[in-house]
């Protein structure tokens, strides 16, 4: 294996493209961002009437139901789509002995775009202590999103490393010596590496750490919030600058080109010992799960939704404009009054000059003429760039009752209070469950409805948990439950037969990382 890919190397058993057998692939879509919507299933499913809260929520909202059928999907079959993506990591032991502030994480992702736009990442750095976990949320297509998962670990670790060490890799580059990698990677197989682009991957990230081989002095120790704010901010000026330089290779070309012009948040945390950063941009969001004394869960939040309703990002955005624009820069609660988050990779059209935008499109290939996203200027664009990429680093010191840490995207937070999510994912963990009274809300319940409420709620807890990753119970909880809170198995079954141009009407793709803390580790340091 070439020098190159030894330290920054893709997964070479799977092609770009190949995901995994558990969904039907949709056609025409670019192999990079092929992803299989897990809806197939050795058991037929039988239709069943178009009635029920479900039909009158979306005829509520104006979608006409007449022509389409909803699917009563078994239990086998709603597990076998909910446990399509799950993937689990727990730490290994050292003499029988788990060393680490992290026991392990469970992850999961649940498509309602085709492909999904959403992407997830987890690592461990094998030069520097910690690991990393992060969950990006793709728009305009999965292409930034997709970019993302594969790059923007590498900008931290090399970030993280102190200056005599990326020396030592740039003579070991060199020299053609062999390199240990920087990485090890925890991915489920439908997290794939894009073999085209990794040789121009690497190359601008090699630049970066030459770069910063001549900033930096020998003997200091990067500072991990200022390694995060550099590590985002210059992945996404790679990605802007290979749009612009384009490449020989058509296919390339076009896809650095999709990155750019698509866009993505992401939500990483980076957990070293007792401390754990948060970095975020745009409206992903982690939540810890913190154990109280009597054994509840109370949720503190460590991230910032960046969107209009922060009045701080309003105020921010504002603040870099002239005042003639201080009634468009934010319209309808969107950027120019189009786009929801206000701190984004990629989406240059909020970051080029109008001149670029059509210079670049002007020399790039037949498929970005026919795409009118591409093509289109936002209204009132007079001050470039409007976006911006750099993360807001929140710092959190780690303590015995800091049980475990939600990272997802706002397809979760839309479905779900973040109080709610850790009581189900803390009930989850420790099998405790604590009773809160039951509450109808304004519907009128008789008795008998009651007493089928509480004797479903004591089957509930008597039986075993069927999911065996916390981040598909927590799923199965976002999608299925009801008016009452317990999941109701036939608006789960519901929820995930939709027909993909209804899905997306409904729910949003959801991606989730859980990752549980070791609190006999935490206390002793």
């Amino acid at each position: 294996m070439p020098v190159t890919f030894q330290l920054f190397k893709a997964i070479g058993s799977r092609e770009t493209g190949k995901i995994c057998s558990a969904g039907v692939l949709r056609q025409n879509q670019r192999r990079v961002c092929q992803l299989l919507h897990p809806l197939n299933s050795p058991h037929p499913a039988q239709p069943i009437a178009t009635t029920g809260p479900h039909v009158r929520r979306c005829q509520s909202r104006g979608y006409q139901m007449s022509a389409k059928r909803w699917y009563n999907l078994t239990p086998p079959q709603v597990n076998s789509i909910l446990k399509a993506n799950e993937y689990s990591y727990k730490v290994p032991e050292f003499d029988g002995k788990n060393v680490s502030s992290v026991l392990g994480f469970d992850s999961n992702q649940l498509p309602a775009n085709a492909p999904i736009e959403d992407r997830r990442s987890a690592a461990t750095c094998l030069r520097t202590r910690g690991m990393l976990m992060g969950v990006f949320d793709g728009h305009a297509g999965c292409a930034c999103a997709q970019a993302l998962s594969e790059r923007l670990f590498y900008y931290i670790a090399i970030s993280l490393l102190p200056h005599e060490t990326l020396v030592e890799i740039e003579n070991a580059m060199d020299s053609g010596r062999a390199m240990h990698p920087i990485l090890q990677w925890h991915k489920h197989p439908n997290d794939y590496f894009s073999k085209e682009a990794s040789r121009l991957y690497f190359n601008s990230l090699r630049t970066y750490w030459q770069e910063l081989i001549d900033l930096n002095s020998p003997g200091e120790t990067p500072d991990i919030k200022e390694a995060l704010i550099n590590a985002f901010k210059r992945l996404d000026n790679d990605i802007s600058l290979e749009a612009q330089v384009g490449d020989p290779n058509a296919f390339l070309n076009y896809w650095v080109l999709r990155v750019a012009f698509s866009g993505a948040t992401a939500c990483v945390a980076h957990v070293d010992g007792n401390d754990l950063h948060i970095a975020n941009t745009g409206d992903g969001r982690a939540v810890l799960g913190v154990q109280e004394e009597d054994g509840s869960f109370t949720a503190l939040t460590l991230s910032n939704d960046h969107n209009a309703q922060s009045e701080n990002e309003v105020r921010r955005v504002r603040a870099e404009h002239p005042p003639s624009e201080a009634k468009t820069v934010v319209k309808q609660d969107r950027l120019l009054g189009l786009l929801m988050p206000f701190r984004a990779f990629g989406d240059v059209k909020f970051k080029w000059s109008i001149d670029l935008q059509k210079c670049v499109l002007e020399s790039g290939p037949d498929q970005l003429h026919e795409n009118e996203h591409t093509k289109f200027i936002p209204p009132n664009y007079h001050t470039p760039p409007y976006l911006t990429a750099e993360p807001e680093v929140l710092h959190h010191r780690l303590r015995p009752q800091d049980r475990f840490l939600v990272l997802g995207t706002d397809g979760l937070w839309e479905t779900l209070h973040r109080q709610e999510v850790v009581r189900i994912v803390g009930e989850y963990l420790t099998g405790v469950h604590h009773q809160q009274p039951i509450s109808v809300g304004g519907y009128r319940v008789t008795l008998g409805q009651m007493q089928g409420l509480l004797a479903e709620r004591r089957a509930r807890v008597s039986s075993t948990f069927e999911d065996q990753n916390a981040a598909t119970h927590l799923i199965r909880h976002a999608v299925g439950n009801n008016e009452f809170g317990t999941v109701d198995h036939e608006r789960l079954s519901k929820m995930l037969s939709l027909p993909e141009e209804l899905a997306r009407m409904y729910r949003d793709d959801i991606t989730i990382i859980i990752i549980q803390f070791n609190p006999h580790v935490i206390g002793a340091q």
